[in-house]
């Protein structure tokens, strides 16, 4: 599989079985890491070659995936859509066939889990950065999917809630696939990628693709 955003191609020659339930990615910034985050659920299709989820094509059955494949950005605000906390994980569940009161249930509940349960009349868009990103990730798992893909989820907090997302990565039973930066993050997973220039340069348990990957840096190359 390859990708390219017009005329530059940012993914070359992928390919990849993706079955582990933790695996981390990293990357030099523009080196096609997010890109390929975002293939992983059809937010983005390839150029050629196909990227399958359960044996669904993700160009095809793009919503199909994506009840699968949940997708956190870097930034909450990008997915925080309504006025209150509530409201907002409430949306996600719009399409599920809920009543109202299993609606109602489901919302306490992961805002209970995610420590957000004394906001949920709350303006969303007046929380912290850390509950924000409590918030994007409640959103998304309120569905239930089978696959969590997060894009670099802690870049925008500070230590502490950066570790309390990194702990609730760590619990969840969905498979998780984390890009970041924070190599921390990724110490004791099952498997980390390195993308360079477009390619998997590395594809190894955490150690060993750390490694890699500071060397890789080490050679005077930017991050």
């Amino acid at each position: 599989m390859s990708h390219r955003y017009g005329d530059r191609e940012v993914l070359k020659d992928i390919d990849l079985s993706l079955v582990e339930d933790r695996i981390g990615v990293i990357g030099a910034n523009g080196s096609g890491k997010s890109t390929l985050a975002r293939l992983l659920n059809g937010l983005v299709v390839p150029s050629t070659g196909r990227v399958l989820v359960d044996g669904m094509d993700t160009a095809r059955d793009g919503a199909g995936v994506r009840r699968k494949v949940a997708f956190v950005f870097s930034d909450p605000d990008a997915q925080i859509v309504m006025p209150t906390v509530a409201e907002d994980v409430a949306f996600s569940l719009r399409r599920h066939g809920l009543g109202k009161a299993q609606v109602a249930e489901r919302v306490a509940e992961i805002l209970a889990r995610f420590g957000l349960g004394g906001h949920a009349d709350h303006p969303a868009h007046l929380l912290s950065s850390g509950q924000k990103q409590l918030l994007a990730l409640a959103s998304v798992l309120v569905t239930e999917p089978e696959v969590l893909v997060c894009d670099e989820p802690t870049t925008l907090l500070d230590l502490r809630n950066s570790r309390q997302v990194s702990a609730l990565l760590e619990g969840l039973p969905q498979r998780v696939v984390l890009v970041t930066h924070d190599l921390e993050l990724l110490r004791g997973w099952q498997r980390v990628l390195v993308i360079d220039e477009g390619r998997v340069v590395a594809d190894s348990p955490a150690a060993q693709s750390i490694g890699h990957y500071q060397a890789l840096m080490g050679a005077g190359r930017p991050c």
